[in-house]
Order: structure tokens, then C-alpha cells, then sequence
């Protein structure tokens, strides 16, 4: 499932996808880098997230049901569009925009004064 954003974001994806819960796939056999959030205590079931644009930000989510049955393959009886994974989606997309406002809205805060400015009004 794809998750697309309308907006440019000042935060690096790496960092926006991992205040979501997601960490990265180090896989040294993959093309891509990626993302995964464990759905239990093993390794499968996981989401499994690649990042296919980053301007604008453009997300593509499944869940990795089991890990290849066969050497050579990659089939791993991903699931892209069921319910669990469309609320996922929802989830990533408002945890996203919330942390890039609260990020957005620090930044612009004044700079507050020291401790010894505070004191002598400097």
C-alpha cells in the first residue's frame, strides 16, 4: 500500500519513519533500503516499509507474512492491501504530519535566554 504525502517535509524520512516505531533492514542482499516494525517477538510477521520517493515523501507499506520459502526467491507471503495494513497506513501518515508540526512549531519558538541573561537582562 502506498502512503503519499502532499507536502514537503524539512525532517530526513529516516527520521520521520523511525518516530513511527520503524527500524531499518539491514539486508545485504537488497537493492533498497527498508523499514520493519515486528508484529510479535519473532521476526515475522512484520510491516515492511520502503521509502520510493522523498519528494514528496512517498511511502509503500506491506506486512511480510513469513520469510522466503526458497532460495532464489522472494516471494514471502506479503499482504498489501487488508485492513491491518490500511490502518497501519493511517497510523504512519498522522504520526508523521503530528511529528513534523510539533518539530515545525519548536523551531520556531524565540530562542530563550540564558541563565546569566535572564539575571542582568541581557
Amino acid at each position: 500500500m502506498k502512503i503519499q504525502f502532499n507536502q514537503k517535509f524539512r525532517q530526513n524520512p529516516d527520521f520521520l519513519i523511525k518516530r513511527c516505531g520503524y527500524g531499518l533492514v539491514r539486508d545485504f542482499r537488497a537493492t533498497e533500503v527498508s523499514y520493519s516494525r515486528r508484529l510479535g517477538n519473532g521476526i515475522y510477521p512484520r510491516f515492511h516499509m520502503y521509502i520510493n520517493s522523498e519528494d514528496p515523501l512517498v511511502l509503500n507499506l506491506h506486512i511480510d507474512q513469513k520469510q522466503a520459502s526458497y532460495q532464489g526467491t522472494t516471494a514471502h507471503s506479503g499482504d498489501y492491501d487488508s485492513d491491518y495494513v490500511k490502518t497501519e497506513a493511517q497510523r504512519i501518515y498522522n504520526q508523521i504530519i503530528s511529528v513534523s508540526q510539533e518539530i515545525s512549531e519548536e523551531q520556531e519558538e524565540p530562542e530563550s535566554k540564558g541563565f546569566w541573561s535572564s539575571l542582568f537582562g541581557r
